[in-house]
Order: C-alpha cells, then structure tokens, then sequence
C-alpha cells in the first residue's frame, strides 16, 4: 500500500488504522499466550483447526441464520490466497472465465497471473444481467464465473434473490463454477441483504464462497475462509500446497479463536457498521452539494460509491487531481475490455468525516477548475 499522507485518497479501500481494533486483538493474543499451547506452532491440520472452523461456522448461523457444517470451511490465509488456489486447481493457462463489468481490479490480476481468458458480463441495478450470462453460454463454457454478489466492488449493486436462483440453476445445467467472493456480506447499514450463495454450497458443488476477517477485523491478519461442497474441500485439503506447508495461518486462528466466542466479533462488526453508516451519508451529502453533475446510486453497504462522470477520461484526470492532493481510482481499472473510462471508485471507509470533506472539497475544486479553463 503506497499510503502518502498528503494526498486524501479517495479510492483507498482499506478500513481506517483509527478502526483497526489493535486493543481487542491485544487482549485475544494474551488469553491464547495464557494457555501455553504450542500446538498453533506447528503445521496446522490442512483445512485448518477444527475447534476453529467450529466456532466460525456457530458465528456464521447467528449471522445467515441458516445451518453452517465447520467440515465445508476451509480456512485460508485471506480472499485473495484464497482466488489464487482455486484458479491453480481449478484453472489451466487459456482457460475461459467470466466476471462481472466492473469487477474487483485485483481479482482481474490474479487471473491475468494464471493465464486466464477474461470475458465480462455486463450488470444493472440487480446486478449480473443473466439474459446476457445466458446468451454468452450458448457461445462459451467458462471454467468459472467470478462474482462479488454483494455490495459489489466496485459498483455496489447486489444480486437480486432471483438472479441468484438463476445463476445456481445454470451452473449446474452447464457445469461451471460460481467463485462467490462474499467480503462485503457483513456490512450492510440498512436493509439486510439476500442470504450469501453460500447457502447452496453443501449441496451444490459449482457453488464456491470465499470470505475474510479483513474487512470485518483487520486485513493484516491475512485470514479467511472457503465454503464449498465436501467434494471442493477435499480437493483443497490435499493440494500439494496444504500437503506441504500444512492447513494456512494456524497461529492467527488461534488467537482469533476466543475473539469469536466470546462475542467480540460480532461486537466489533456492530460498530464498524455504525460507523460506516455515518461515514457513507457524510459522502453522500457532500457529493450532491459540491459535485451536482455526480451520476451514481447510493450503495446500502460495503465500501465503495460507483460515479460516473458522462464525457470524463478518469484516468487522464488523476495526475491532475493529484495535484489537488486527492486522489480516487479510475473506472478503467475495474473492466476487463478496456471500458467504464468516465467512472471513478471513491472509498468512504478509509478516512473520517473531515478527510471525506476535505477529499470531496479537493475533488470538486478539481473538476471546477478544469471545466473553466
């Protein structure tokens, strides 16, 4: 991360360090360190540590509220670890996939690492357009369909209930892989989203969801988990990878074990949607008073505002806005064909009320001077 105190980057998505909870983790490490146990040091149990799994399957019941197996988590070293595994086992160089446009810029890397042939499928208000998804079947099998059914970023849209349905009936008609990226699931600040497609995924085996501690305790922890079909994490267990180097960040879970049960979790999950509630309308209204031409819809969640800017090269902008001392990223980033040059991403997770004032300021200041010369 190439953090430069001057510039108030809007486009950051990472959790402010003010919401990094450095004093609930101290207290977490001392219970684990209280106990002695050396297990944790060891090469972990490849799926990763069963009183582990158990308490982070009890924790996701309270928040789906539907029943979670701990034998169908895997745990990992993060989301992006995460991609990353599945494409090795999943994928072979020149394979075909498909994403959504936009989609999350660094998955687009990762595929771009394993060789992947990236075709996009377009999205509206209720997300992945399926009409569209159908038509490209009749056309293509891909290995797999990479989606961020939630709060997606950077859009912010989430599939409807009944695009879900649809996209679950397909992948098993064509035999294809839902990569469900979830991160985002827990962070509504209004209306509760649709169930996470993790739901199918004890019975249906396409159907692939991958979730992360980063956005709901700290990304430095580099922690996460897989839930998939007993079938998909036998396949994960006895990679070469976890078959050497053993189960991913034993010594994280464990400390993070008691974190979970004693509620502190949930807790800290309360307040961050408090907060970025707050931190959300605080955009909100400044982009409607100091930048009226902004096109976007209000996200209900996540990290990320979607704008579109009719007629702006985003990517021309952005040394200029620099100048500025602000900064945002570029719509072109997010598309795997080289489109969505008018968008730009702004993030309200990063900085406080003051920085997303100021940020907002800079922006417009920007836009006003460059429409006037």
């Amino acid at each position: 991360m190439d953090f430069q105190p001057d510039i108030i980057d809007l486009g950051m998505g990472n959790p402010d360090f003010d919401l990094l909870p450095i004093e609930l983790l101290r207290r977490s490490a001392e219970v684990y360190f209280a106990t002695a146990d050396r297990r944790s040091l060891q090469y972990g149990v490849e799926q990763g540590d069963g009183y582990f799994r158990k308490a982070l399957a009890e924790f996701l019941v309270g928040v789906y509220g539907f029943i979670v197996d701990p034998d169908l988590l895997f745990i990992t070293s993060g989301a992006s670890s995460a991609l990353d595994l599945l494409c090795s086992l999943y994928t072979h160089p020149g394979e075909t996939i498909f994403v959504e446009e936009p989609s999350y810029f660094l998955a687009l890397r990762i595929f771009e690492d394993h060789g992947l042939q990236v075709l996009p499928i377009p999205m509206d208000g209720d997300g992945l357009i399926i009409e569209v998804l159908e038509e490209r079947l009749q056309e293509v099998h891909p290995r797999f369909i990479y989606t961020i059914p939630v709060f997606q970023n950077p859009s912010g849209r989430t599939l409807s209930e009944a695009r879900r349905v649809e996209l679950v009936d397909l992948a098993k008609q064509h035999d294809f892989l839902i990569l469900a990226d979830e991160v985002y699931q827990f962070l509504p600040y209004g209306r509760k989203p649709p169930d996470p497609l993790a739901k199918y995924s004890e019975k249906v085996e396409q159907v692939i969801s991958i979730n992360s501690f980063s956005k709901i305790l700290a990304p430095g922890l580099r922690l996460g988990w897989i839930q998939a079909h007993k079938q998909v994490i036998n396949r994960l267990s006895g990679s070469g990878l976890l078959e050497s180097g053993g189960g991913m960040s034993p010594f994280t879970s464990a400390q993070i074990l008691g974190l979970i049960q004693s509620g502190q979790l949930h807790a800290n999950i309360i307040n961050l949607q408090k907060e970025y509630a707050t931190r959300l309308g605080i955009m909100d209204s400044a982009l409607h008073e100091k930048i009226p031409q902004a096109e976007y819809e209000k996200p209900q969640g996540g990290f990320f505002f979607w704008v579109h800017f009719p007629g702006l090269e985003a990517k021309a902008l952005r040394p200029i806005v620099n100048r500025y001392k602000v900064d945002f990223r570029e719509g072109g980033l997010f598309s795997s064909e080289g489109g969505l040059q008018d968008f730009m991403r702004l993030s309200f997770c990063f900085y406080n009320q003051e920085g997303i004032l100021t940020g907002i300021d800079r922006l417009a200041t920007c836009l006003k001077d460059r429409s006037q010369s």
